[in-house]
């Protein structure tokens, strides 16, 4: 059945009329499966009335033979199969998009949580965004200073890279998470910077943290805030990481900002794929989840990058809690493989009372050359970064060698490893969760640290840096 529509020019093309369709099969979880229809799209947005006048939405998720799966975005209670029709409205899901995003709190769909009006704008993006060519992509480059030391020394952050930050139950990620949005910054004052920050699956409690942090400081006024509760229905955990990237990609490429997206807790987004995949009884792959885990989280983490000829750029720091402090479980073990480097969030350094409890030794940024040096951090970085590493990895084998045949048993220079591991931890690593450090007095920590050994143990710094920046004479005895 097809009509032109009212007030259409004079010869224009028919569009189809959107249908009712009261041909529910049945309903599995959160799934809809509708019969006897004709041409739906995947991606399709549908409106989906129940007995009782409420109205919900949802979005096609397969179509063969006549016959639409149909993903609800909220709870199917109240939805049965004789009373429900389903309206298929011929178009994808969209984002409005304008200046006004910045400042705002959003829910999982895109719609405000915060009390303020919806965003009214001619320009609507598809949130599954545009495929990136490899082609037009720009080389990562450039620093985002964090304001925690271990990541802008020894895992830095460089614009347009993807580098996820693999934590645990129990372990403080989000308060992490809400520094970086506080902190983050360029070097240079005058480039344009924003925060696209999106939650899922968290508590009442922790989404009053995170707006409260970010009123409170002001960081809320560059960020764009996208919130899906625990209590939300977990299908908009599908749609939530896509709405915020649809909005960094707006700011970045048509508004020329450097943004940085947080994407938290991609495990919750996981978790909510497999429980569609589960309602659409596809046979399952490693752990239960589906066999395109890996196709589906590369759609999302490959929307970080620079474009040629585009001023702007987006640089994502997802977060992921490892189920049983298990690397390699399927979802961190496959984000490894898309993503440029990790962070490690160390229970051990969380149990010694250290924050923020970042353990360097298994933590990686594989761009971090392109970012650092001379005229973008500071012509030392590199070399005080692998000394500081390989101190830290030393003073970590003297300490378990110390357990067994005693300090007493160890050299000076053994000794004065292991003292830096611990001046590492406590000095370095440790900061208030308040504290916002340059990345000029992280390297002075660095070398506070560093000043203790001799020339002859400082074999990955040149010369003329160690006598430049040296603070101090080496301990004697060493």
């Amino acid at each position: 059945m097809a009509a032109k529509n009212a007030g259409a020019p004079k010869g224009a093309p028919e569009l189809p009329v959107p249908i009712d369709y009261r041909t529910i099969d049945r309903v599995s979880g959160p799934l809809l499966f509708v019969r006897e229809v004709a041409n739906a799209a995947y991606g399709e947005i549908v409106e989906i009335a129940l007995p009782n006048g409420e109205r919900r939405q949802g979005q096609v998720l397969d179509s063969r033979k006549g016959l639409a799966i149909v993903q609800v975005f909220g709870p199917t209670m109240g939805i049965n199969v004789e009373g429900t029709s389903v309206k298929f409205l011929g178009e994808v899901a969209t984002l409005a998009v304008s200046d006004e995003l910045l400042g705002r709190v959003f829910n999982g769909l895109g719609e405000p949580r915060d009390g303020g009006p919806k965003i009214v704008s001619d320009t609507r993006l598809e949130i599954v965004g545009n495929a990136m060519n490899p082609y037009s992509r720009e080389e990562p480059s450039e620093f985002i200073q964090t304001g925690i030391s271990t990541i802008d020394v020894n895992n830095t952050l460089v614009r347009g890279q993807k580098l996820p930050i693999f934590s645990a139950a129990g372990l403080p990620h989000n308060q992490i998470a809400a520094q970086i949005v506080r902190q983050a910054k360029l070097r240079d004052s005058t480039e344009g910077f924003a925060v696209v920050f999106a939650a899922m699956g968290i508590t009442s409690e922790e989404a009053n943290y995170f707006l409260k942090e970010f009123e409170s400081t002001g960081a809320l006024e560059r960020a764009v805030v996208f919130l899906n509760l625990s209590s939300d229905p977990s299908m908009e955990r599908v749609v939530t990481p896509r709405m915020a990237l649809t909005a960094a990609e707006f700011l970045a490429y048509e508004r020329n900002l450097h943004v940085l997206v947080i994407l938290t807790d991609m495990t919750s987004y996981c978790e909510a794929l497999r429980e569609v995949s589960a309602a659409r009884e596809e046979v399952p792959g490693r752990r239960g989840y589906p066999g395109y885990l890996y196709t589906d989280l590369a759609t999302i983490y490959e929307r970080a990058g620079k474009i040629h000829g585009r001023k702007g750029s987006i640089t994502q720091l997802p977060i992921l809690t490892m189920p049983a402090d298990d690397v390699t479980h399927p979802i961190p073990d496959l984000t490894g493989y898309i993503t440029e480097g990790q962070v490690y969030v160390s229970r051990e350094l969380q149990r010694k009372g250290v924050y923020p409890p970042i353990d360097v030794l298994p933590s990686l940024s594989r761009l971090m050359s392109l970012g650092i040096g001379k005229g973008r951090t500071r012509e030392d970085h590199r070399g005080v970064s692998d000394q500081l590493f390989a101190a830290y990895a030393t003073g970590k084998d003297q300490r378990a060698l110390s357990a067994i045949v005693g300090e007493e048993a160890l050299s000076p220079t053994d000794r004065i490893y292991l003292r830096a591991a611990d001046r590492y931890e406590k000095e370095f690593v440790n900061q208030r969760p308040d504290e916002d450090r340059s990345i000029d007095q992280s390297l002075a920590i660095a070398w506070n640290i560093l000043s203790d050994f001799p020339d002859s143990e400082l074999k990955r710094i040149r010369p003329e840096f160690i006598t430049q920046y040296r603070t101090h004479p080496p301990v004697a005895g060493a």
